[in-house]
């Protein structure tokens, strides 16, 4: 019997063929992004052990103190689309 409930990446697979002229490029990305945020909620989960809370003693191009979560966040959701080589630019308002 087959659960309810499917996953994304299940959904992916099982329906990227219906499309004619699909690549996998978008299914490349969203299982890029998928990836970056399933790192982050293992690292939000464990924040306290990690030493993930509180200020990461840089600025943003706002001039706020960035967070040592979102500095991390933003740097895994950089690694993962860049090491896929799907994306041809990525803009981001990180570290100065």
């Amino acid at each position: 019997m087959r659960s309810k409930y499917q996953t994304l990446g299940e959904f992916i697979i099982e329906n990227q063929n219906e499309f004619e002229y699909s690549t996998g490029e978008l299914s490349r990305l969203i299982n890029a992004i998928r990836l970056a945020a399933k790192v982050v909620n293992h690292k939000v989960n464990q924040a306290g052990l990690v030493d993930l809370i509180g200020g990461g003693g840089t600025q943003n191009s706002s001039g706020e103190s960035q967070q040592k979560l979102d500095v991390f966040a933003n740097e895994t959701f950089i690694n993962a689309l860049t090491n896929r080589e799907i994306i041809c630019g990525i803009a981001s308002r990180g570290r100065r």
